[in-house]
């Protein structure tokens, strides 16, 4: 018997304003990656699972924090609570 999570056992959150990607969660949850976009610094991304977040600096370029966020929506096994 498999106790992977199934993606479809949850329901997307509303979009936030100025979403740029959002990634889902090894757990299920997701990663939301907001900002204006690529030309400018002021990304940042959010877990909605576990509720980490970007740090150091806070905001960044997209090109920077794609790959942060995308780390760890791959490691974070947190459920969706709501």
């Amino acid at each position: 018997m498999s106790t992977a999570v199934r993606p479809s056992a949850f329901t997307e959150p509303d979009r936030p304003k100025n979403l740029q990607i959002r990634f889902m969660t090894t757990g299920g949850s997701f990663v939301d990656v907001t900002g204006h976009g690529e030309h400018f610094d002021n990304n940042s991304w959010n877990c909605l699972g576990c509720g980490d977040a970007s740090r150091s600096p806070e905001r960044d370029g997209l090109w920077r924090i794609r790959p942060d966020a995308n780390t760890h929506a791959t490691a974070c096994r947190a459920i969706p609570l709501k």
